[in-house]
């Protein structure tokens, strides 16, 4: 390809992106916020807002995909999203489609069916379920990607991205996963794979214990080969006895089918590990505030 635009360039997983990326075009360019960093050898960057079109737009002329991975990443009020989560990717979707791209792959979440219990064994038909105004804003840009395929004739691959860390830091991980290698292949096989048409597809490493199944989007050629069962020893040890009435264990969105509307559930996540060393001091038992609320 001759152009490739990546934006969130400079996030937890974009920056793992660049360089895989800037191997598959000519030119690869990385948009963001922040300050430029040092930028690889094919690789220019812009500092633009996906939020407004005067911005972000002009930079997909000449590309040929767009991967699309800016946003806030956790659960905010809905206000506080509309603009980086919602307006940003109708932004970057009404672009691709103005400037002729072939393609947009878009960094979707788990959170977009986060309601839906572990024990359902969902695939990638299954219904919208979100779990917040984050994941509402998933089920947004899903939909848009599909009306854009069918309208439009615009491709794109949403990837529903679980838990995508260096390791797997809770027993949740063990289903939910992601690995960063695991990510740039997902990532390449949406870029690279010859049609989509609208597609969407779990970012999951091939757990044991994983809940999504990718069978009906096997065309994609995605094959991970990370499985975070490497540490289920240790994290089972970190953790304890799973109470068997918390929700957020029992949902594929894990803390953030609890966690109020509006409220972090990255902070709830950060809240549950506290809680877990805590309990871990007490005899087991869970501090009370947590208790009350279903976390453990």
């Amino acid at each position: 390809m001759k152009k490739i635009v990546l934006t969130g360039a400079l996030g937890a997983l974009g920056s793992q992106l660049r360089a895989p990326l800037s191997k598959m075009a000519d030119e690869l360019v990385s948009v963001d916020l922040l300050d430029a960093p040092k930028l690889l050898e094919n690789e220019t960057y812009a500092k633009a807002d996906v939020a407004k079109m005067d911005e972000i737009g002009p930079l997909l002329k000449g590309a040929d995909m767009v991967v699309h991975f800016a946003a806030i990443a956790d659960e905010r009020p809905f206000e506080e999203l509309l603009g980086p989560n919602y307006v940003g990717a109708y932004n970057v979707w009404e672009a691709a489609y103005q400037h002729g791209l072939r393609r947009v792959v878009y960094a979707s979440s788990i959170h977009a069916i986060g309601m839906h219990p572990n024990a359902d064994g969902i695939d990638t038909n299954c219904d919208h379920r979100p779990d917040t105004f984050y994941g509402l804003a998933k089920c947004f840009a899903e939909d848009m990607g599909k009306m854009y395929w069918e309208k439009r004739g615009l491709e794109s691959v949403c990837l529903r991205i679980a838990s995508c860390t260096p390791e797997p830091g809770n027993v949740r991980a063990l289903g939910s996963w992601l690995s960063y290698g695991d990510l740039i292949q997902l990532v390449q096989r949406s870029v690279d794979t010859p049609t989509v048409g609208f597609t969407v597809v779990y970012g999951v490493s091939a757990n044991t214990r994983v809940a999504m199944d990718n069978t009906r989007v096997s065309f994609l050629g995605y094959r991970p080969k990370d499985n975070a069962e490497d540490w289920a020893e240790a994290l089972f040890a970190k953790e304890g006895p799973a109470d068997p009435q918390d929700l957020a264990k029992m949902r594929v969105g894990g803390p953030f089918a609890t966690v109020p509307l509006g409220e972090s559930g990255v902070a709830m996540i950060k809240k549950m590990g506290d809680a877990t060393a805590a309990a871990k001091d007490n005899g087991g038992k869970l501090p009370s505030i947590l208790s009350k609320k279903g976390m453990s």
